[in-house]
C-alpha cells in the first residue's frame, strides 16, 4: 500500500489528468464514439451555467437524508431560483444525468468537501451546497481542469460563477483528499468503491442499443426501411452487427427497430423521428402492447393501467386502429393538460383513446363505461432495477424520480420493497375483479420475485377467497412474440429478460380467466379473434354466412299452423311417441332375425351420421314428421380382416353403396289440404367413387319394380304422413 505522503507528492508533480477515474454515467450517444476512436481521452467541457442550477434542485430533491449524529455537511431547505426558463430536453436530460452521477457518490463528495476543508471555512452560504455537491463531481470527472464554456453560453449565472472559483482555488488540495480517499478504500479509482449492481448497470449502459417502434398508422415498414436506407442506413440481421450506421429488426416484435447508441443525435433530428413516424421506447414496454394486442377480439376494448408515457397509449391505440375497440387509460401520475395530449395523440394518428382521470383502485369494476373491457394492462411502479440507463427511462415512461435514490445505492430497502410489492398486489387483485375482462397482462422492469412471480401467485391463490367468478389462470408467453423454443423453456408460463448489454431487464405475465363450460363460442367470434391477430389476411368476417342468412330467413318465414291450439299439439306429440316406439319394436325384431358374423378383429367401426338439410315447407306438418323418423337406431356393426398392405404397393379399394330410407314429399292435391303421396319412392346412394371421393346419387325403381326388402332401413314404414 502506498503511503500517503508519497501518494500526494505523485497527484501534485505528475499530469494531474491521473487523479481520478470515476466512470460517469454518460449520455449514450457519446459512449460509442469514444470507444471506436484513439485512446486519447478527449477533454470534457462541461455544462452550461443553467444545467447546473437544474441539476442542483433535483439532487436536492432526491438526494439521501441522514440523521442529524452522521450528517456531516448542512444543506438548505429551499430549491434554488431559475430566472431562465427552458424547454430544452437536452438541458433536462443533462440536468438529471449530472444529478443522478452526484448522488452515487454522495458521500465520497461531502467527504472532500471536508477533507479539502472547503467546508466550513469556505464561507458558502447553506443554500449553495447542493450546487457545490454536483460541480464537484463534473469538477473530479473533468481530472480537475478549467471549464470550457459553450458556445451557446449567453448567460453566466452568479452562484455558479462563485462555486467555480472556490473549487477552482482549492483545486491541489481537492486532488489530495481525492487520493486519501483511494488509499482508504483500497481501490485502483473511486468507482470501484460504488456497490456492484451499480457498477454493472454503468457498463451495461455504456453499450445499450436504442429501440425504437413504427408508426404504421403513418407508415408501413417498407416505407421505414427504404427512408433509412435513403439516408444511409443498412438493414442487417443481427444487434451483434450494430455497428455505424446500421439497424435491425427487434426478435419479438416486428415493428421496432434497434439502432446502436450513438446514433441517438443523428436519429432524433432526421424527419421519422420529428414527424412521430419512428419513435424512441423501451422494448418492454411494446412487449406488453403486442401481448395485449394477442388476446383482443375486433371490437374488444382495452383498460391501461399506470401506463407513465403517453407513447405507449399511443402504440396501443395505432396497433387496434383497424379494429371497433376503446383504449381506456388511468392511473397516470404526471399531470398533463388534456388539450396538450390530444393534440400529441392527433399528430401520431390516434382516435380511439379515452382518458379516465381516477385512480386505477378508485374505479370499480362494474363501472358502465368499461363493461366492454375485456383485456386489462398492468403496469405497476415498481423498482425498477432491471433498467441499465434508469434516468433515460423515468425521463422518457414519466417514471418517479424518486427511483434514482434507490437506484444510486444498488436497490430499495427491504422495507420499501414490501410496500412496492403489496401496492402492486392490491392493483393485480383489484384487476382480477372486473367480471367482464378475459385476461390480465402484468409487466414490470423488476428483478425481484418479490415483485414478479410473488405477486402474480399471491393474487392466484387468493381470487377463490375474493371472487366468485370464473378463475384466472397462468398463460404461456405469446406465440406472435415467441418463438416454440422460449415459450418451451418458460416451464413457469412466465416471461423474463435478464438485464444485458442489448436490453433491459422486464418480466411479463399473461393471466387469462378460464372459459365457462355453459359458454358457447360462436363461429364469428373465432373467425373474429383469429382476424384481430392478423391470420385472415384479406378475409372479411364482419358479415354472417349465407347458410346463416338462409337459416335466419327460413325461420322468419316459417308460418305457424292455423288452429294448433294446446289439445292439438298433445295429439301430434302422441302419434309421434306411437310411431316411434312402433318403429323401434320392428328395427329390434330384425336384429334378431339377423344372424350376426362372426367376430374375427376387435377394432370397431363407428357408423356414419348423415345429414341432410330440407328447405322449408310451406306447411310445418310434415317438415315436424320427417324430423320425428329421422330418430337414431342402434345399426349392424359388421368387421372385416384387414390384410397388411405389402410395402411400396397400392391396392385399390372397391366402391360401396350405402342406401338410405326413402324421402316422401307431401303434395297438396285438393283444397281440403289433404296429403298424399307419390306412387314412387326415391332412394339414395352413398356411392364411393375411384378418387374415394363420396357421393350422394338419387335412384328412382322401375316400374314394377319392388323397393329392396333386405335393408333395414326399408322396413320403418309409415301407413300414412300425418293424422
Amino acid at each position: 500500500m502506498l503511503d500517503p505522503k508519497s501518494e500526494l507528492e505523485f497527484f501534485e508533480q505528475e499530469d494531474v489528468e491521473e487523479i481520478s477515474q470515476l466512470a460517469s454515467l454518460e449520455t449514450s450517444e457519446d459512449v460509442a464514439p469514444k470507444r471506436r476512436a484513439s485512446p486519447v481521452v478527449q477533454e470534457k467541457p462541461g455544462y452550461p451555467d443553467l444545467v447546473y442550477l437544474m441539476a442542483a434542485n433535483i439532487f436536492q430533491s432526491i438526494r439521501i437524508e441522514k440523521s442529524p449524529d452522521k450528517a456531516i455537511i448542512t444543506y438548505g431547505n429551499e430549491p434554488l431560483e431559475v430566472r431562465s426558463k427552458t424547454e430544452d430536453e437536452t438541458f433536462r436530460h443533462l440536468s438529471y444525468e449530472l444529478a443522478f452521477s452526484a448522488l452515487k457518490y454522495q458521500d465520497i463528495l461531502e467527504s472532500l468537501l471536508i477533507d479539502s476543508g472547503i467546508f466550513p471555512s469556505s464561507g458558502i452560504p447553506y443554500h449553495l451546497t447542493s450546487l457545490i455537491v454536483v460541480m464537484l463531481y463534473d469538477f473530479q470527472d473533468r481530472k480537475f481542469q478549467p471549464r470550457i464554456l459553450p458556445e451557446t453560453e449567453v448567460e453566466s449565472l452568479s452562484e455558479v460563477q462563485e462555486v467555480e472559483n472556490v473549487l477552482n482555488s482549492s483545486k491541489t488540495k481537492l486532488a489530495a483528499a481525492l487520493a486519501r480517499c483511494r488509499i482508504k478504500h483500497d481501490a485502483l479509482s473511486i468507482y470501484q468503491i460504488l456497490p456492484e449492481t451499480v457498477r454493472k448497470q454503468e457498463q451495461r449502459a455504456s453499450t445499450l442499443p436504442l429501440y425504437a417502434w413504427i408508426n404504421t398508422g403513418k407508415i408501413s415498414l417498407e416505407e421505414v426501411y427504404s427512408n433509412l436506407r435513403g439516408k444511409g442506413y443498412n438493414k442487417v440481421k443481427s444487434v451483434s452487427y450494430l455497428e455505424d450506421k446500421v439497424f435491425a429488426v427487434d426478435q419479438h416484435c416486428g415493428d421496432v427497430l434497434i439502432f446502436p447508441s450513438h446514433l441517438k443525435k443523428d436519429l432524433i433530428n432526421i424527419d421519422l423521428f420529428k414527424d412521430y413516424k419512428l419513435i424512441l421506447q423501451d422494448k418492454s414496454r411494446s412487449l406488453a402492447v403486442h401481448s395485449v394486442k394477442a388476446l383482443i377480439n375486433m371490437d374488444d376494448d382495452i383498460l391501461m393501467v399506470n401506463t407513465g408515457s403517453w407513447y405507449t397509449v399511443a402504440h396501443m391505440s395505432i396497433l387496434t386502429n383497424n379494429n371497433t375497440s376503446k383504449v381506456f387509460v388511468c392511473g397516470i401520475q404526471t399531470q398533463v393538460k388534456d388539450p396538450d395530449v390530444k393534440t400529441l395523440f392527433k399528430k401520431m394518428g390516434c382516435q380511439n383513446i379515452e382518458i379516465l382521470h381516477e385512480t386505477f383502485v378508485d374505479i370499480e369494476s362494474k363501472d358502465h363505461r368499461l363493461q366492454n373491457v375485456k383485456v386489462i394492462l398492468l403496469l405497476p411502479r415498481c423498482s425498477a432495477l432491471g433498467v441499465s440507463n434508469p434516468v433515460e427511462f423515468i425521463l422518457n415512461e414519466h417514471g418517479d424520480t424518486g427511483l434514482l435514490q434507490d437506484l444510486s445505492q444498488g436497490g430499495p430497502t427491504e422495507n420499501k420493497l414490501q410496500t412496492l410489492a403489496e401496492k402492486q398486489y392490491q392493483q393485480l387483485a383489484h384487476a382480477m375483479k372486473f367480471t367482464k375482462a378475459q385476461a390480465v397482462v402484468y409487466c414490470t422492469c423488476s428483478v425481484y420475485e418479490e415483485e414478479n412471480e410473488a405477486v402474480v401467485n399471491k393474487a392466484l391463490d387468493s381470487q377463490n377467497q375474493l371472487f366468485k367468478t370464473q378463475p384466472y389462470r397462468l398463460s404461456p408467453p405469446v406465440l406472435p412474440l415467441c418463438s416454440l423454443k422460449e415459450i418451451q423453456l418458460s416451464m413457469d408460463k412466465f416471461f423474463r429478460m435478464e438485464p444485458s448489454d442489448i436490453t433491459n431487464g422486464c418480466f411479463l405475465s399473461i393471466l387469462t380467466r378460464e372459459r365457462d363450460p355453459s359458454e358457447t363460442v360462436s363461429v364469428r367470434d373465432v373467425l373474429a379473434r383469429a382476424a384481430a391477430k392478423g391470420l385472415l389476411d384479406g378475409v372479411e368476417v364482419g358479415k354472417s354466412s349465407k347458410r346463416e342468412k338462409r337459416k335466419k330467413k327460413a325461420k322468419a318465414l316459417l308460418p305457424k299452423a292455423p288452429g294448433t291450439d294446446n289439445s292439438t299439439q298433445i295429439k301430434i306429440t302422441e302419434f309421434l311417441n306411437r310411431e316411434n316406439k312402433a318403429s323401434t319394436s320392428r328395427v329390434e325384431t330384425y336384429t334378431a332375425k339377423t344372424p350376426l358374423p362372426p367376430k374375427t378383429v376387435t377394432h370397431a367401426a363407428t357408423s356414419p351420421q348423415i345429414k341432410k338439410a330440407t328447405k322449408p315447407a310451406a306447411n310445418p306438418l310434415p317438415t315436424a314428421l320427417v324430423k320425428s323418423t329421422g330418430s337414431s337406431r342402434p345399426v349392424d356393426k359388421q368387421t372385416y380382416l384387414v390384410r397388411p398392405r405389402p410395402e411400396g404397393k397400392v391396392i385399390p379399394l372397391k366402391s360401396v353403396e350405402i342406401v338410405l330410407p326413402p324421402v316422401m314429399f307431401p303434395f297438396h292435391n285438393s283444397p281440403g289440404g289433404r296429403t298424399q303421396m307419390p306412387a314412387g319412392h326415391f332412394y339414395y346412394r352413398f356411392v364411393g367413387s375411384k378418387a374415394n371421393v363420396p357421393s350422394f346419387v338419387a335412384s328412382v325403381p322401375r316400374r314394377g319394380e319392388k323397393p329392396k326388402e333386405n335393408t333395414p332401413f326399408s322396413l320403418i314404414r309409415h301407413p300414412r304422413p300425418w293424422l
